[in-house]
C-alpha cells in the first residue's frame, strides 16, 4: 500500500489498514499478560494471581508513561511525514529515542528503591506481598526495554508502518508464554518466573525494533547531516507528550487508587477482579487501536493541509467501534464465569470466581462507550487540542475513583465497575463537545 496511504485512501479503508495490525499485534500483546495470570493461577495458585494483580495497578503507571511518551513522538513524526519534511522526522525521532531512554533508567531506579513502599500503602494483603514484591523488582530491571519498545511502535505507527509492530508483537508474546510455561511449569520460579519471561521477551523485541528502525529510515535520507538532538524539538514534543502521559498515569495512579479499595475485600475478590480486569484489558484493544489510528490519521492530514478527511474519518471510526463493541458483547455475555475460571486452578475459590464473573458480565454491556472515547481524545491528541482532552479525562478518573472510595466499602465491590461506564460517558461528551466547537482546525505544526 502507498506509504501515504492515511492522507490519500477512503477514510474507512485507511483507517482499518492502519489499525488492523495494531489489533492483531495488542491481541498478541494481551494473550501474552493473560497467559502470565493463567499460568500463574493455574499452577502456582490462587495467591500467586492475586499477587501478580496487586503488582499490575503499580506497573500500569510506568507503562502510561511509556505510552504517552510514545503519543508525544508519533504526533510530530506524522505530522513531519504528512508535510514531507523527512530531516526534522528523524530529529523528531532521534530526540524522542534519547529523552526517553534517559527517563527510563530514571523511573527504574525510583522503581526499585520505593515498589515495596508504594505495595504496603496500597493495602496489598500481607500473604502476597513477598510474590508481589519479587515481581515488581524484576519488571522493574526491565523497565528501560518497556519504554523504548513502545516509543519505536509508536515512531513505525506514525510513519504507517504499522504491521513491524505486529510482527514484532507476535514473535514477543509467543516468547513470553513459552518462557512463561517453561519458567513457571519446570523451572519452579512461581511469580519470578512470568517476570523474566516479561523482561527476555520485551528486551529482543525492543533490541529488533531498534535495528529494524535503523534500515527503515534509510528510505528518508536526504542531503545535508541531521540533528540527533534538539531542544526545541524536545519542547514541542512535551507540549503534546506531557498532557498524555499526565492522563495516561495519572489514571493509572487513579486505579491503583482503585486496587487499594479492591485489595480491603482480600485476595479471594483481589484474584476474580485481577482476571476479569485481564479480559477487560482484551477488550479494549480494538478501541485503543481505532484511537491510535485516528490519531495518526489526524496528524498526518493536518500535516497535508487537509482537514477535510479528518472530519470524514471520525464519521467512519463511529461505525467501526459499534460493530466492535457488539462482537464482544456477543463474545463474552453468554458465558463470563468459563472465561474467569480459565484463570483459576483447582483451589480457585467461589468468590474470586463470583467477583469476576459479576464485573465481566456487567461492563461487556458498555464497550461502546470506551470505543466513542477514544476515538474521539485520538483526534483531538492528533490535532494537538490537549487542554480539553486532559480534562475529559480527568473528570473520567475522577469519578471512577470518587464512587470507589466512597461506595465500595459501604456497598460492596461491585461499586468498583459500576462508575466504570460513567467515567467513560462523561469522557466522552467533555470530548465530543469540543471537537464541535471545531477549535482543533486551529491546530497545526506551526501552532507551537
Amino acid at each position: 500500500m502507498d506509504k501515504e496511504y492515511l492522507i490519500r485512501e477512503k477514510p474507512a479503508k485507511a483507517l482499518l489498514a492502519f489499525a488492523f495490525p495494531m489489533i492483531v499485534g495488542n491481541l498478541f500483546q494481551q494473550f501474552y499478560t493473560m497467559a502470565d495470570s493463567m499460568i500463574v493461577g493455574r499452577f502456582v495458585g490462587e495467591d500467586a494471581l492475586a499477587a501478580v494483580g496487586a503488582s499490575y495497578s503499580l506497573t500500569t503507571v510506568f507503562i502510561s508513561i511509556a505510552i504517552g511518551g510514545g503519543v508525544g513522538a508519533s504526533v510530530l513524526t506524522s505530522q513531519h511525514f504528512g508535510a514531507r519534511q523527512y530531516e526534522r522526522m528523524r530529529t523528531s525521532i532521534d530526540t524522542a529515542l534519547l529523552s526517553f531512554l534517559a527517563l527510563s533508567l530514571t523511573l527504574a531506579g525510583i522503581g526499585l528503591g520505593f515498589g515495596t513502599q508504594i505495595l504496603q500503602l496500597l493495602n496489598t494483603p500481607e500473604n502476597i506481598m513477598a510474590d508481589a514484591t519479587t515481581y515488581l523488582r524484576i519488571y522493574f530491571l526491565g523497565l528501560p526495554f518497556l519504554f523504548m519498545y513502545n516509543v519505536l511502535s509508536s515512531v513505525f505507527n506514525s510513519l504507517g508502518k504499522s504491521r513491524i509492530p505486529l510482527y514484532l508483537l507476535i514473535f514477543s508474546s509467543v516468547l513470553n508464554i513459552v518462557l512463561d510455561y517453561v519458567l513457571v511449569r519446570y523451572g519452579h520460579l512461581g511469580v519470578a518466573g512470568v517476570a523474566w519471561a516479561t523482561l527476555i521477551a520485551q528486551g529482543l523485541s525492543a533490541l529488533l525494533s531498534f535495528l529494524i528502525l535503523l534500515r527503515q529510515l534509510r528510505e528518508y535520507r536526504q542531503a545535508g547531516s541531521v540533528v540527533c538532538f534538539e531542544g526545541a524539538e524536545l519542547g514541542r514534543m512535551a507540549r503534546v507528550a506531557l498532557p498524555s502521559i499526565l492522563q495516561q498515569s495519572t489514571v493509572s495512579i487513579g486505579m491503583m487508587l482503585v486496587q487499594s479499595v479492591v485489595n480491603g475485600f482480600g485476595s479471594q475478590v483481589l484474584a476474580g477482579y485481577t482476571a476479569a480486569s485481564r479480559l477487560e484489558s482484551f477488550c479494549i484493544v480494538p478501541m485503543a487501536a481505532m484511537g491510535n489510528a485516528i490519531s495518526s490519521y489526524t496528524a498526518q492530514n493536518i500535516g497535508a493541509k487537509r482537514l477535510d478527511r479528518v472530519r470524514s474519518g471520525y464519521r467512519a471510526g463511529y461505525a467501526i467501534v459499534a460493530g466492535f463493541a457488539v462482537l464482544l458483547c456477543v463474545l463474552f455475555e453468554p458465558a463470563p464465569e468459563w472465561f474467569i475460571s480459565l484463570f483459576l486452578g483447582e483451589d480457585g475459590t467461589a468468590a474470586a470466581l463470583q467477583t469476576g464473573t459479576a464485573y465481566l458480565r456487567f461492563i461487556c454491556w458498555f464497550y461502546v462507550l470506551i470505543g466513542l472515547k477514544m476515538l474521539t481524545d485520538g483526534l483531538l491528541r492528533g490535532a494537538r487540542d490537549m487542554v480539553m482532552f486532559t480534562v475529559a479525562n480527568m473528570a473520567n478518573l475522577f469519578l471512577r475513583v470518587f464512587v470507589a472510595v466512597v461506595f465500595a466499602p459501604r456497598l460492596g465491590v461491585a461499586m468498583v465497575w459500576y462508575a466504570v461506564p460513567l467515567g467513560w460517558l462523561v469522557n466522552y461528551l467533555i470530548s465530543f463537545a469540543q471537537y464541535r466547537t471545531g477549535k482543533w482546525k486551529q491546530k497545526s505544526l506551526q501552532s507551537s
